[in-house]
């Protein structure tokens, strides 16, 4: 059984996600009888330039989320920043152990080195008609993470929370499928965008922790 702290950014988180229902705009699948299991990780650690006696006190500011750029030849949400996972295979036990297989596949990190904190609720991925399972993990002994296959992954990045938090940051993305407008929380970090389901999963989890900060929603740009 995992420390209960009682306070800091790993109690948010837990007790955010316990109370949040996942209701969110997310696009349905359009054909469910042919959608595939599939998990992704979202692993919060704390920065390296906070003491290591600290880690389990820290607070949101003090934390970076891991994310990847997927390559630009898949077929799949091509040149898309993701958190890391994929498709769940007939060996893998849960979705728990597909998040983390794939982790360790895409960005080469240790396992051993997560605590997993929950599983939320299936997400419909209706772009690639995906039913995603989230698995949120805290990364207590953070290892060193690159990307493995190139043809797959051209970038592994861990992106400050509080950077992904600031107002000046954050957007709405509008894109437009034929006579339907879809509007979403997107991030510019630095000329990075995440957007799409990546996005509206790490804004969730921010409103869920009681982390967001007010923004702009009013502030439009297209995909």
């Amino acid at each position: 059984m995992s420390t209960q702290y009682p306070e800091g950014a790993r109690a948010e988180l837990l007790a955010g996600v316990a109370a949040h229902t996942w209701g969110g705009p997310f696009p349905q699948l359009t054909d469910p009888d042919a959608a595939h299991d599939a998990s992704v990780l979202i692993l919060f650690g704390v920065l390296d330039r906070i003491p290591a006696p600290t880690a389990d006190a820290a607070v949101a500011r003090d934390l970076d989320v891991l994310l990847q750029r997927r390559a630009e030849t898949l077929s799949s949400h091509p040149g898309q920043v993701s958190f890391p996972g994929g498709r769940a295979e007939p060996d893998d036990a849960d979705a728990v152990a597909t998040a983390l297989r794939e982790a360790q596949e895409e960005t080469g990190l240790d396992p051993s080195g997560v605590e997993v904190l929950a599983t939320l609720p299936e997400i419909p991925l209706a772009a690639s008609n995906h039913r995603v399972t989230p698995v949120l993990g805290w990364w207590q002994t953070p290892s060193r993470v690159a990307a493995v296959d190139h043809a797959e992954t051209v970038e592994v990045f861990r992106v400050p929370v509080a950077q992904l938090l600031d107002p000046a940051t954050r957007y709405t993305s509008v894109r437009r499928y034929g006579d339907l407008t879809f509007r979403a929380p997107a991030f510019d970090v630095d000329g990075t965008i995440v957007w799409g389901f990546t996005a509206m999963v790490l804004s969730g989890l921010f409103d869920a922790a009681g982390w967001t900060v007010p923004w702009d929603v009013e502030d439009e740009r297209p995909v």
